[in-house]
């Protein structure tokens, strides 16, 4: 069972990172889900008016006191991820297990900097979005003009707005010219060729705890089907090298 505490739930009470915050906003969750512990907590995004230690001595306290199991961090600049590890060995605190973040053949800024960072650390990272909100399909095409209501992409909804900023642009269907025809040419879909490139191809491996996020219930067993199949033919790795070419340096940052 994972939770995570956020600043930014429009809505509902926010909570900082704060000693005093953090307990009653995962006491929230927990009351939420009806459950005693969680297996997994989130801290979502840093909190820069308050000090590390006074987050990272109050996370450790819930977890000796048995309210979670692990500890995770996101949306943190590889520089604040290796600053919170040392506060963590240097004090005897519990050190975060899981990074979460966007990573696909489109997306890599998280190679060069985050993951060595990670690796050093002993910190898992969980693959999340390996079709790039949908981008990585064969659904959407420069042309779609109309949008499924509550979908990904609706620009009416602030998740749409958020995800059309950083998908629907030339920078992202300039390479899906290049991807899909090899994907076709090889009989497979844009969305089994990133998943399997995500499973067999990107720097995240089992080994280490590393995961894929598999988002959507509705392909869920498809997702998982493609997971499991093998790697991808040389061919098809060249072209999504050959997108994120064209992408690498102007699409958007890992945070």
């Amino acid at each position: 069972m994972v939770t995570e505490l956020s600043l930014r739930l429009l809505g509902q009470k926010s909570y900082t990172h704060k000693k005093d915050d953090l307990k009653p906003g995962l006491l929230e969750s927990m009351q939420a889900l009806q459950t005693h512990m969680v297996d997994m907590w989130y801290l979502h995004a840093p909190d820069h008016n308050t000090p590390y230690e006074e987050t990272l001595e109050a996370v450790n306290r819930l977890y000796k006191a048995g309210y979670i199991r692990r500890f995770g961090i996101s949306n943190y600049p590889a520089w604040e991820v290796a600053q919170i590890c040392e506060l963590c060995e240097r004090n005897g605190w519990k050190k975060p297990d899981v990074y979460p973040g966007v990573y696909h053949a489109l997306q890599r800024a998280v190679e060069p900097e985050l993951f060595q960072c990670l690796r050093h650390y002993g910190i898992a990272f969980y693959e999340f979005s390996p079709v790039a909100g949908g981008m990585l399909t064969d659904r959407y095409q420069r042309n779609t003009t109309e949008h499924e209501e509550g979908s990904r992409f609706d620009p009416k909804r602030m998740q749409g707005a958020n995800f059309r900023r950083r998908y629907w642009n030339d920078a992202y269907f300039n390479p899906l010219d290049v991807i899909r025809p090899v994907a076709k040419k090889l009989g497979m879909t844009t969305a089994e060729a990133a998943v399997r490139w995500a499973s067999h191809h990107s720097l995240a491996k089992r080994e280490y705890g590393d995961a894929v996020i598999i988002g959507s219930a509705a392909q869920l067993e498809e997702n998982l089907t493609n997971l499991e199949k093998g790697p991808l033919p040389e061919e098809m790795v060249k072209a999504f090298d050959e997108g994120w070419a064209i992408l690498n340096g102007i699409c958007a940052p890992y945070l």
